[in-house]
C-alpha cells in the first residue's frame, strides 16, 4: 500500500447542492417522470459531459476550459457553465490574490458523474481504432479509461502518465479514484511513458500495460506495489 503522502490532494469539498425541484426544471426538459430523463435534463446537452470531464481534473479557469474544448464557442461554453451551476453540478469562485481570477469546479453532485463518464468512455473506446486527421487530442483525455484498467488491478497508488501531448496523473484504491492534469504532486508510485497510439490500444483492451512494457512500447519506472501490479498484467 502506498504511503499516505503519495495521494494527491483532493478537490476542495463543497456542500452538496440540492436536487433540482420541479419548479427549477430546465428550460429544455423531457418532462418525463423518469430518472434517466431527469439526468439527461441536466447533462444531455452537447458539451456538458465534456465540461464535466475537464472539471474532474480539478478547478479550471474559463480560458483553460475553452482551450481544452476545441470546437466549442464561447457563447455555448458560457451557457453550459451557467446551466451546470443552476443544476447544482458546478460552482464558480474567485481565487485569492494575487491571482484574482475565477475558476469553475464541480460540486459533490457533479463529481458523482465520474463513473458515468468512465462507463461512457469504456463503451466508446472501440471507436478509437482510427484517429481522424482533424481530431484534437489532449493527454488527460485518456485518464477516464485508464482509471478502469487500474481499478481492475486492485492496487492502490498514484500513476503519472507521460505522452507526447502532455502529462497527467491518476490515483486509485482505498475507495478513492480520480485524475489531474500535469505531474503528480509528490512522488508517484509509478510512472509510464508511451505514445497516444499505444495508449489508445490499452484503453481499447488490445494491449495491457504489462504487455506494452515487455514489448518495449511503454516505459515503466517504479518498484512499489502499483508498479509491480502493472508489470504483471
Amino acid at each position: 500500500m502506498p504511503p499516505q503522502s503519495s495521494r494527491p490532494p483532493q478537490p476542495p469539498q463543497t456542500s452538496r447542492s440540492p436536487r433540482p425541484t420541479a419548479a427549477a426544471r430546465p428550460r429544455r426538459s423531457y418532462d418525463q417522470y423518469c430518472a434517466a430523463a431527469r439526468g439527461l435534463d441536466a447533462v444531455g446537452d452537447r458539451w456538458t459531459l465534456l465540461i464535466v470531464r475537464e472539471l474532474l481534473a480539478g478547478p479550471r479557469r474559463y480560458t483553460d476550459l475553452h482551450a481544452d474544448l476545441p470546437g466549442v464557442s464561447t457563447d455555448v461554453l458560457a451557457s453550459r457553465l451557467k446551466d451546470m451551476e443552476q443544476h447544482g453540478l458546478s460552482t464558480r469562485r474567485k481565487l485569492p490574490p494575487p491571482a484574482a481570477a475565477y475558476v469553475y469546479e464541480l460540486t459533490d453532485r457533479g463529481r458523482e458523474l465520474l463513473p458515468v463518464l468512465q462507463a461512457l468512455a469504456a463503451w466508446g473506446a472501440p471507436a478509437l481504432a482510427e484517429r481522424g486527421p482533424t481530431d484534437a487530442v489532449r493527454a488527460h483525455w485518456f485518464a477516464l479509461p485508464l482509471l478502469r484498467s487500474l481499478a481492475a488491478l486492485d492496487a492502490e497508488g498514484v500513476l503519472e502518465v507521460r505522452l507526447d501531448e502532455g502529462v497527467f496523473h491518476v490515483w486509485t484504491g482505498g475507495g478513492v479514484e480520480g485524475y489531474g492534469e500535469g505531474e503528480a504532486p509528490g512522488e508517484p508510485d509509478a510512472r509510464i511513458a508511451l505514445d497516444a497510439a499505444t495508449c489508445a490500444a490499452v484503453v481499447r483492451g488490445e494491449l495491457t500495460l504489462g504487455e506494452g512494457v515487455r514489448g518495449g512500447r511503454i516505459e515503466l519506472t517504479g518498484e512499489g506495489v502499483l508498479a509491480k501490479a502493472l508489470r504483471a498484467t
